[in-house]
């Protein structure tokens, strides 16, 4: 014995599809990917590990051994960390991360270990999940592929980028506002001949032309020449409005980070936003703590202007945005929003000295600039100059005309606006603009050349954004409004651009597609109806969501006050008469209130005044625990805002990832049989992927999809929800993990047992089935008490992990 002398250290791993934080469950599936590390010192003893290996609940976990040796216990215990850091497997879950931790420790280090140290080292457990980016955006583009696009996707040009040389100092107006300030730079616009332009094209020109739907992907590939060509704007219009919340809803992505983003990309113009007043960027009024945090955070990440407005003209719901604003040191755009026409002398309600009057209190309030906005497009050519010939007579402030181009007016009514003073308009580049969208910023620079209110603006550099914009419209043609020239009907039916392009697929989706055009007359019979208000976000929603009620109800303006005592009208609807979204001009209808409200008090106050602060640690308290992650103020506001869209945003981020990297044609449509794509999951990290094949239907009602990514095979499994009844096989039913009534097996196996029947009352962490695998037999307990209400497995019956074996009332 003393002859053997110790020449070094080894130290066993053994990799194991165990699952620590299930109490070392087996897990079992087949594995997606499977590399192992080796190199010098580290030998590996295979088990069951490879690629495309299924792992079944009958046979041993192992998938290897990793065994390393070094002169030292310390240099062996470097060398299997670094082997098992570069271990790669996905498809099933492994104990990993436990092991590095385990060799990581300080008692492990120094050889103080005895049978109690994984009993008594909870931080062993310390394991946060791999990020596993690539196999949840495989998924996405599977459920694109299987269940949206089924293979119709159309071929896109590239849309091409300028290239442009980024200056080291850019110039533009937003120098201006840093040096002078506020009220500096509205001296400056005052001086100012030329006319001024903002372009929509971020913001409103979208919302109103195609659903809100463009990506942030898509503006920031055209960011930086944007900065360079289209120094001269005056403001880019790019944040607020629904853009917000549609970001979140239906594009999978933070509006926080389009507007670092952005802000990054473009310093050298300002940044304009839309500000709902109380509402914020939300459909209902907020407590004035949640408005102001809002406007300070917005501010802090990049907003220079905010326009300010009121969906009734009631200026008291602008007081609490107006002051926040001021505070913050940026630029107050307070708006009157027009409705009426001025030009007709019949009409009583929105006349000449409405808007006048309007505008001198919004100048007493502190006002920088006075926005006109047209939202609806009504404002005629001649009405604009004799408007705003009247309001520069009476007011000091800059004026900012916003209108659209529905009636194919809309350049003819900025032109006569310009030639009566206006000192700023709205536009878009020609691509994105007309109809439902602001008239062209091209046609208004062209028409002003050789002027005294030339813009200055170079045609040939705007030009170059154009060409961007015209292959990158394509993509988004199904949220297109089908709209396709101008219309003078607008005059009739008053609705806004914004508003127009999502009325249809709105009303389609009540199955109403067929009586467009009656929702259209009710939308006119309704703002009769609720005596001729502003219709502007949200008030323009309770007009189209009183007018698909009525229409889908049978309802008229002669039967509502009768049949609606027995209806329960839209929660926009209830709100507005209650008094939530602020007091319109002339009051409410009080027969229709008493209808519509049932009896509950109508406000007849601001409704910020009354409601309770919001509680924003409660708030990142719940994030927190049920999330999972880490929140910061724009988290805990986003979720303030809008408690259900963001709780989906965030539980789709945890089951898709991030998705803002994707091309928008493969965020739209996936990708076809054939199809490459570079897809960047990370800076400098790029992954090509290719959509082999789809197959065909198997007997659970899944298809299996075959990818190559970045050379090597993939296959995902994707259920086909769209079959007919027909077809449909049967499918496994998962639990729901967040629903503690639906019980879900924990790993998979053969149900050994079952401990309860139908009916049964159970008490919280009852034992109800055995599932046995791999020898291992494992109770599944109920989360909380109650009574079985169904059992959908048997014994001696196989199932899946997280299928769903057992229901409770």
């Amino acid at each position: 014995q003393d002859a053997v002398q110790p020449r070094g250290y080894s130290i066993q791993c053994r990799i194991t599809t165990e699952d620590p934080l299930n109490n070392f469950m087996p897990d079992t599936g087949k594995i997606d990917v499977y590399r192992t590390g080796s190199g010098f010192g580290i030998r590996l003893d295979g088990g069951n590990g490879y690629t495309g290996s299924i792992i079944s609940p009958y046979y041993d976990s192992l998938l290897v051994k990793i065994i390393s040796w070094a002169r030292t216990f310390e240099g062996a215990t470097k060398k299997a960390i670094r082997s098992i850091k570069e271990l790669n497997v996905k498809g099933v879950k492994t104990n990993e991360a436990f092991l590095i931790n385990v060799l990581n420790h300080e008692k492990f280090l120094s050889g103080e270990c005895d049978t109690h140290f994984i009993d008594d080292t909870p931080e062993l457990f310390d394991i946060k999940p791999r990020k596993d980016y690539e196999t949840k955006i495989l998924k996405y583009i599977g459920e694109k592929v299987v269940n949206e696009v089924k293979g119709t996707k159309k071929d896109y040009n590239i849309a091409p980028v300028p290239k442009v040389k980024i200056p080291e100092v850019r110039t533009g107006v937003r120098s201006i506002l840093e040096q002078e300030g506020p009220e500096g730079f509205v001296k400056w616009i005052l001086k100012q001949e030329k006319l001024l332009l903002t372009d929509t094209t971020f913001r409103d020109a979208h919302q109103s032309l195609l659903a809100t739907r463009l990506r942030t992907k898509d503006m920031t590939k055209i960011a930086e020449a944007t900065s360079v060509l289209a120094k001269d704007l005056f403001s880019l219009e790019m944040w607020g409005g629904a853009t917000f919340d549609v970001a979140y809803r239906f594009l999978r992505e933070s509006p926080w980070r389009r507007l670092q983003a952005l802000r990054e990309l473009i310093p050298n113009i300002p940044f304009q936003m839309l500000l709902r007043g109380s509402n914020a960027v939300g459909y209902t009024n907020y407590p004035d703590n949640l408005i102001r945090a809002f406007i300070r955070e917005a501010a802090d990440q990049g907003i220079d202007i905010f326009r300010i407005f009121d969906s009734l003209n009631w200026l008291k719901g602008m007081e609490v945005a107006i002051d926040e604003v001021l505070k913050c040191g940026k630029v107050a755009e307070v708006t009157i929003c027009y409705t009426g026409d001025i030009l007709d002398d019949k009409k009583q309600k929105y006349t000449l000295n409405y808007y006048i009057k309007k505008a001198k209190e919004i100048e007493k309030m502190g006002a920088h600039i006075l926005a006109i906005k047209d939202m609806s497009a009504l404002l005629k050519p001649y009405a604009a100059a004799k408007l705003i010939r009247a309001l520069k007579q009476e007011i000091s402030i800059p004026i900012h005309l916003h209108t659209h181009d529905t009636s194919g007016n809309g350049l003819a009514a900025l032109l006569m606006a310009a030639e009566e003073g206006v000192d700023i308009v709205d536009t878009a580049l020609s691509p994105m603009a007309g109809l439902t969208s602001s008239p062209a910023l091209n046609s208004i620079v062209a028409a002003l050349e050789n002027t005294k209110h030339d813009t200055g603006i170079n045609l040939d550099d705007i030009q170059l954004l154009c060409n961007y914009w015209s292959e990158t419209r394509p993509v988004y043609e199904p949220f297109e409004s089908g709209l396709k020239s101008g219309t003078a009907e607008i005059y009739k039916y008053e609705i806004p651009g914004g508003q127009y392009s999502n009325l249809k697929p709105q009303v389609e989706s009540f199955g109403l597609g067929h009586k467009f055009n009656e929702v259209k007359d009710m939308y006119k019979e309704v703002n009769e109806l609720l005596g001729d208000i502003i219709k502007v976000t949200p008030t323009s929603k309770v007009v189209g969501d009183l007018a698909i009620f009525m229409v889908q109800n049978g309802l008229t303006k002669e039967n509502i006050l009768e049949k609606g005592q027995h209806l329960t009208f839209p929660d926009s609807v209830v709100d507005y008469f209650k008094g939530m979204m602020g007091q319109p001009e002339g009051g409410f209808p009080e027969a229709l209130q008493k209808v519509i409200l049932k009896g509950i008090e109508p406000l007849n106050k601001r409704p910020g005044e009354i409601l309770e602060p919001i509680d924003f640690e409660a708030i990142k308290e719940k994030l927190e625990n049920e999330f999972k992650i880490e929140p910061n103020m724009r988290n805990v506001l986003s979720y303030a805002l809008y408690p259900n869209v963001y709780s989906d945003y965030l539980k789709s981020l945890q089951e898709y990832g991030h998705l803002y990297n994707l091309e928008s044609h493969v965020f739209f449509y996936g990708l076809k049989e054939g199809e490459t794509a570079e897809i960047e999951l990370d800076e400098g990290k790029i992954m090509i992927v290719k959509l082999v094949e789809v197959g065909d239907l198997d007997e659970e009602g899944y298809r299996t999809l075959a990818f190559e990514v970045n050379g090597n095979r993939r296959e995902m499994r994707i259920l086909d929800k769209n079959l007919d009844q027909k077809e449909k096989t049967q499918h496994t039913l998962m639990a729901d993990p967040s629903n503690p009534k639906e019980i879900g097996a924990s790993i998979t196996g053969t149900i050994s047992k079952i401990l309860v029947k139908e009916g049964d009352k159970i008490q919280k962490k009852q034992s109800l089935v055995i599932v046995e695998a791999m020898k291992m037999e494992t109770n599944i307990l109920a989360a909380e008490e109650g009574e079985v209400d169904s059992i959908l497995i048997a014994e001696g019956k196989q199932v899946r992990a997280g299928q769903l074996i057992l229901k409770l009332k």
